[in-house]
């Protein structure tokens, strides 16, 4: 089955080590507890995953360096809650935005997506960012408020308000809607 959606999994590869990664680590675990279980929903519905995510860089590392790196950093819980399967897309980011400076436009194009499930962190960064861009290049939207985290609610808060104010997203939870009320799974 070949859908027009795709679910993008925004950074949440992470060591979190920045200021501020441990508040991102108390706000991202939850979000990543309900993701675990809406990625596998969204596979089951032929929805496509592609991870977008930031190379920490190491320019010259794949997708598994990066995901090793990661593991042996303090965010761990999240790679654990979040890994990619082997099924699904990986492309690495050298900037905020998913679309800047990656492939992420031609892989959509090629899968014939015009609608994408936007999750990860941070939600008032690189979620915001690639929200953004994903507007601007004529994408539907919508950015599920339980499946992304930035380092503090309020941060979260003001993301998904300009999401929504801004871009005409969508911003419910993903328990406030089923998936056909946001369009996003084909009939």
């Amino acid at each position: 089955m070949k859908s027009s959606t795709a679910l993008l999994i925004i950074d949440m590869m992470n060591t979190l080590d920045f200021d501020g990664g441990k508040d991102l680590l108390e706000y991202a675990l939850p979000a990543a507890e309900d993701l675990q279980g809406f990625k596998q929903e969204m596979k089951e519905q032929g929805i496509p995953v592609i991870y977008v995510n930031d190379n920490f860089g190491l320019w010259q590392d794949n997708a598994s360096d990066i995901i090793d790196t990661c593991r042996k950093s303090r965010g761990e819980p999240l790679v654990e809650l979040t890994q990619p399967e082997e099924d699904d897309f990986f492309i690495i980011k050298p900037k905020h935005s998913g679309f800047f400076g990656t492939q992420l436009e031609i892989l959509l194009n090629q899968l014939d997506v015009t609608r994408l499930i936007l999750s990860g962190v941070a939600g008032d960064i690189c979620v915001l960012f690639t929200a953004n861009d994903a507007y601007m290049r004529d994408y539907e939207l919508w950015v599920p408020s339980n499946l992304s985290a930035s380092e503090s609610r309020d941060g979260n808060e003001n993301a998904m308000k300009i999401i929504r104010r801004s871009l005409g997203a969508e911003t419910a939870p993903t328990s406030d809607r089923k998936l056909e009320d946001v369009f996003f799974v084909d009939k």
